[in-house]
């Protein structure tokens, strides 16, 4: 039997395989009981793009929590608007095996808000 976390990697391994064959960056999402990391992944090359998350200095000094809605949206916010910066529009929402709402959908509604596509 299958622990929580193989289960959610086993759902991640489905998304990749697909994300593969659309051949565009993927945009990785992660989160911990205390943090949110967002990663713009050129699988081709297997080249982290632009990557945000709590942990950066800025974010440290604006969030409170690096675990609520509020983080997510500024991380989303955040990689948006690295990726434009960077000429990229058009990405694969990769959310790692992570059930669609909560933290994770803050973070892709913000993210489609500041100008990404997906």
């Amino acid at each position: 039997m299958l622990n929580l976390k193989e289960k959610r990697i086993k759902r991640s391994l489905k998304t990749r395989k697909k994300i593969a064959q659309l051949n565009t960056l993927r945009l990785s999402v992660h989160r911990t009981n205390l943090h949110i990391y967002a990663q713009l992944i050129d699988d081709n090359k297997n080249k982290v793009i632009t990557s945000a998350s709590t942990l950066d200095e800025q974010a440290k000094k604006i969030l409170t929590s690096g675990s609520n809605k509020l983080a997510a949206s500024y991380v989303g916010k955040t990689i948006a608007e690295r990726a434009k910066q960077m000429g990229v529009d058009h990405i694969a929402f990769d959310r790692s095996g992570f059930k669609y709402h909560g933290r994770i959908k803050a973070l892709a509604e913000a993210a489609r808000e500041n100008g990404l596509k997906f």
